[in-house]
């Protein structure tokens, strides 16, 4: 299974619990003051600037490394 940017945050953490350090390493943070933020992750990286289909690239190949671990 791949994220696509339409997938929400909540099911993405539930999915990809690992998603969770990989996103904060790139400062890119899926709580805010300790409440979940909630949304798509698309809508996620592109609150903070970044390239959301150069973020979802990476991160899918991180997902495909770990499942593989």
């Amino acid at each position: 299974m791949l994220v696509e940017s339409d997938m929400p945050v909540e099911i993405l953490l539930d999915i990809f619990p690992k998603s969770h350090k990989w996103l904060l390493e790139r400062g890119i943070h899926c709580t805010q003051c300790g409440e979940p933020v909630w949304g798509t992750i698309a809508e996620l990286i592109e609150s903070k600037g970044l390239p959301v289909d150069e973020l979802l690239a990476e991160l899918n190949e991180f997902l495909k490394e770990k499942s593989a671990d």
